[in-house]
């Protein structure tokens, strides 16, 4: 290998990339300055020197190794230029020169754009390689990473040199290995039409080829799999690795970088090593995409332990969380395996996340044929608990009160959320200290919560399955569901259309906060998007996006398709539907029907309800470590208040004990910022690190296939929002997101449609949906990265299809978009 030469373009002459392009320069114009500067003659006198030693006219590889490169959270693969079979000193200060020039190429520039890598910060440079003239060359990853099993050899090969397999040039070989047990697990012939060969005096050519045998025998195979063992023991961490085998038959390694693109396996201390562990992304399956902050985290694990002492078990360390909480990717993941593994959970948990999040269901069946997912023993036993927790908590007696007595459970859910928030709440002034053990105190008591205030929604879905039951089928059950009343979530939307409707005519960009806006805050300015989050502000603290949201529906002035307009119509049309069905019955099943889905609609608006006490209390604790913030702040152990935000509640009181976390809270912003980005969070995980979905069968082209969420069928243009924080919404638009909960739901008002990767047919993104008479569609795989903004598509809600339509079949530019069926 030949010496490493390190230079930023940037200082070799005055043409000064940075500058040019700031100034708007072309890149191409940028590189064309670099190639006419001379290498300054040190560093190319070292080039000499360092080229003489491997020899005369050695054929070497010149190739880039930027400060930007093999980065943890981005590869760089092939953004820079190489330049294989360089021969004579001439040639080779050439290739260096082009090498640092290819710093500045349209992909390496848009590649530091996508993953916000500052320009002016980045140096390149370039490795002089002798080079091996390979008969046989390729790619070999350590890991799996399609499906992101761990020591799971994946090989792509080709004859001659690497460039075919690296450009993607060729249909390669491929080979998957089992590193472990040295088993050969897949092998995939490619037709290998050409491969690039290298020329005596300098340079290569592409030659055709015409073989049906494979280019690696069993034992190459094998011994590139031990190969890449021993490089990622060596890293620490799973390799993309570039390798050749020449003429002799000698393995070589070529190059090593990490995989940056391997979800994180959660590090659990239940993985005790016996088979495979299965994992759960709860964040996911609340709608949450983002990352949770460490603090959120920290809140999660305490709630976690308070759960466990709710059901009588020990806990040993309740801020660290029992054995079964994880975080993987700064996500919220739970042990399931216990699950999976148990008949009765394989029987109720499937069939619950078939109507939060259809996604998650099916991934957990794909599991069961798992030989470690296996069926054992012992789910009688977690059985007993929950009926004896469900018995202390009157939970039968609650469920049976919402059916009889509604008003009276709607009272005694009041009660629940009045004392909920009592527990937060610490009036009075006081110190830190003091405000952090409240805190520590207080979380563990949300678990308590659930048993008494869920049996009053879910009362509400049994009369729905009761009346299906007795009607024989679902139709128009949905429409039953439109305009439901006592929820929350939409009290809150509709109120938000009314303060707009106050606002015509007002400025609200004078940064004053109007009186409307105000008394919506000061009712509903605890909630937030990704609110579960303790660290995530509330619209209080930033009303910026409940004022982007106003701007929004000021834009909308048909009164027909006025947000309270649609839902009065969503009301009448359910109480129609009920009449109709109960008359379709006849009778006294009828009579059942009419009282079932009456029932339906006085309780079902109530699933909104425990959410919504949940996040004022998580507001009301939120305050109290804001007050620790600041004191913290101005001790100088953090620089802001919201930097309390960025730590554990045991480092809080290191903190106040006098440790300064302002350079470990800055590297976590740096982490969590990196993290926003990442676009695929799997719903499911095992401990081997594989993705239960990647494996599944690929969908079938054409349409995109989800869950159907709310009947209807419109065609309109698409808006990808991937935060609605400032997302900017036309009237009668397509919503087309990762996921949603409550804070997102404000924008619903304005949507022609819905359109979400994950959730199912009762996420809230659905419900909000079916009270609006918006079609949707949810859990669609990738929608945001197969639909654009911009493009026409039609969804059908009752299909629970998406359809994205050539551009020869558009319609031509943009009017409202039109639905029927709403």
């Amino acid at each position: 290998r030949g010496p490493a030469c390190r230079c930023r373009p940037a200082s070799a002459s005055p043409p000064r990339p940075i500058a040019r392009v700031a100034a708007g320069v072309p890149l191409d114009e940028v590189r064309e300055a670099l190639l006419a500067v001379e290498i300054p003659a040190d560093i190319a006198d070292q080039i000499r020197a360092g080229y003489e030693k491997l020899g005369a006219d050695v054929p070497v590889a010149v190739r880039s190794s930027a400060t930007a490169e093999d980065l943890p959270f981005a590869s760089f693969a092939g953004q820079q230029d190489t330049f294989l079979n360089v021969v004579g000193i001439d040639s080779v200060l050439d290739a260096v020169r082009r090498c640092w020039a290819s710093l500045w190429t349209d992909r390496a520039y848009a590649y530091r754009e996508s993953n916000g890598i500052d320009h002016a910060a980045v140096e390149l440079a370039v490795v002089v390689q002798r080079m091996v003239d390979a008969e046989v060359a390729g790619v070999l990853f350590t890991a799996n990473p399609v499906t992101g099993r761990r020591r799971e050899a994946v090989i792509d090969a080709n004859a001659g040199l690497g460039e075919t397999v690296v450009s993607g040039s060729v249909n390669p070989d491929h080979f998957v290995v089992d590193t472990a047990s040295a088993r050969i697990l897949q092998r995939r012939l490619g037709d290998k039409k050409i491969a690039i060969r290298s020329v005596a005096g300098g340079g290569t050519q592409e030659v055709s080829l015409d073989s049906a045998e494979p280019c690696l025998s069993d034992k190459q195979i094998l011994a590139l799999a031990a190969l890449g063992d021993r490089v990622e023991r060596h890293y620490g961490s799973p390799q993309d690795t570039e390798w050749a085998i020449d003429a002799a038959g000698t393995l070589w390694l070529t190059q090593a970088r990490p995989i940056t693109t391997l979800y994180p396996v959660p590090d659990s201390p239940s993985n005790d090593g016996k088979g495979r562990r299965a994992y759960l992304c709860v964040s996911v399956a609340q709608g949450l995409y983002r990352p949770i902050t460490p603090m959120g985290m920290a809140s999660f694990r305490l709630i976690a332990s308070g759960g466990r002492r709710m059901f009588g078990l020990p806990v040993t360390d309740a801020l660290a969380g029992p054995a079964f909480f994880s975080d993987a990717g700064q996500r919220v993941y739970v042990d399931a395996t216990v699950i999976v593994r148990s008949r009765l959970g394989r029987f109720i948990v499937p069939r619950i996340f078939d109507v939060m999040e259809a996604r998650t269901a099916a991934a957990m069946r794909s599991l069961f044929d798992d030989p470690d997912m296996s069926v054992r023993p012992g789910a009688f036993r977690a059985a007993r608990h929950i009926m004896k927790l469900a018995l202390r908590m009157g939970f039968p007696f609650r469920l049976t009160e919402a059916m009889v007595r509604p008003a009276a459970a709607d009272r005694r859910l009041d009660g629940v959320g009045q004392r909920l928030l009592a527990i937060a709440a610490l009036p009075g002034e006081h110190d830190s200290r003091t405000r952090l053990d409240h805190v520590i105190k207080a979380l563990p008591a949300i678990p308590t919560m659930l048993p008494k205030a869920l049996p009053v929604p879910l009362a509400g879905f049994i009369m729905l399955a009761f009346a299906r039951r007795l009607l024989g089928s679902g139709e128009g059950l949905e429409t039953v569901l439109r305009g439901l009343p006592h929820n929350v979530t939409t009290e809150m939307d509709l109120e938000l259309w009314r303060v707009a409707g106050e606002l015509r005519g007002v400025d609200l960009s004078s940064g004053e906060i109007p009186s409307p806006v105000q008394r919506f805050l000061d009712r509903y300015g605890h909630r937030a998007v990704a609110e579960i989050d303790l660290g995530m502000p509330r619209w209080s603290d930033d009303p910026a996006h409940i004022l982007g949201v106003l701007a929004n529906y000021l834009r909308l002035d048909d009164a027909d398709a006025a947000p309270d307009a649609q839902f009065r119509r969503g009301a009448a049309e359910a109480e129609a539907m009920i009449q109709s069905l109960s008359r379709k019955a006849g009778g006294v099943r009828g009579r059942l029907v009419r009282f079932a889905l009456g029932r339906t609609r006085r309780l079902a608006g109530l699933r909104e309800t425990p959410k919504f006490f949940l996040i004022q209390f998580l507001a009301e604790i939120r305050r109290q470590l804001q007050h620790v913030g600041a004191d913290l702040a101005a001790a100088d152990r953090i620089a802001r208040t919201e930097d309390v935000f960025f730590l554990s509640l045991m480092e809080c009181r290191e903190a106040l004990d006098g440790k300064d976390f302002r350079k470990i809270v800055a590297g976590r912003h740096e982490s969590y910022e990196r993290e926003l980005r990442r676009r695929q969070v799997p719903q499911m995980i095992l401990s081997d690190g594989t993705d239960p979905e990647a494996i599944a069968a690929p969908p079938a082209d054409g349409d995109l296939v989800g869950t159907a969420a709310s009947t209807g069928h419109i065609t309109g243009i698409a808006r990808v929002v991937l935060d609605p924080v400032g997302a900017h919404l036309e009237p009668g638009e397509i919503l087309v997101a990762p996921s949603t909960d409550p804070g997102w739901t404000p924008l619903f008002l304005t949507a022609g449609g819905l359109v979400m990767e994950m959730g199912g047919a009762n996420s809230h993104g659905a419900v909000v949906a079916r009270e609006y008479g918006i079609p949707a569609v949810v859990g669609v795989p990738n929608a945001t990265r197969r639909i654009a903004t911009g493009d026409e598509i039609t969804i059908d809600g009752a299909a629970g299809t998406v359809t994205l339509l050539p551009a020869a079949d558009r319609t031509p530019p943009p009017a409202p978009a039109t639905a029927s069926g709403r």
